[in-house]
């Protein structure tokens, strides 16, 4: 690879990587070529995008980035062989590469998570992948804020409605009392 070619792959991998608002780095280096494929064919169907890329590549690509990404976490993860995967769709939430990773690794230990970047928090190591199936999507959180804003609403309405049959029954038995 001479240097005009590494230059546009560095361009592209900045512009891939600092346009999603998540990636994965992973190293599937012991994997059969059977596996790859099978593996690459999985990602295919998922929308995901796996390209192996030398670490200096990525690393130079990350560097000229504002420092608020916090992309310079993820650079300890930057060893061995290293395979980035990147969403193609949009609204897809960002455990579903933990959750593919995780289907196919029921037949076998890799691929093998190195790092995981999602909205500026970096997550490194195989360990952190069950962490990583459990993220909620904004969505999902969404959903759950404005049902815990309805709550009160809901209980006051509630015990308006609960209370307001109490107090006409009160108020009718101290009548027939009176």
């Amino acid at each position: 690879m001479n240097k005009t070619e590494k230059t546009a792959t560095i361009a592209e991998l900045k512009d891939t990587l600092t346009n999603t608002g998540y990636f994965y780095l992973a190293d599937a280096s012991t994997m059969t070529v059977a596996d790859v494929n099978r593996f690459r064919r999985l990602c295919f169907e998922k929308g995901v995008t796996m390209q192996v890329v030398k670490n200096t590549l990525i690393k130079k690509a990350l560097e000229d980035t504002p420092a608020e990404k916090n992309y310079s976490a993820i650079f300890d993860a930057l060893h061995g062989p290293t395979a980035i995967l990147t969403s193609n769709i949009a609204d897809q939430p960002a455990n579903a590469m933990a959750k593919m990773i995780k289907d196919f690794r029921k037949a076998g230990d890799r691929p093998q998570l190195k790092a995981a970047y999602v909205d500026s928090a970096v997550f490194l190591g195989d360990e952190q992948l069950d962490a990583l199936t459990k993220l909620k999507s904004k969505q999902d959180l969404l959903g759950e804020v404005i049902g815990l804003l309805q709550s009160p609403a809901r209980n006051l309405v509630s015990a308006l409605q609960s209370g307001g049959s109490t107090i006409a029954g009160l108020v009718k038995a101290l009548e027939e009392r009176g």
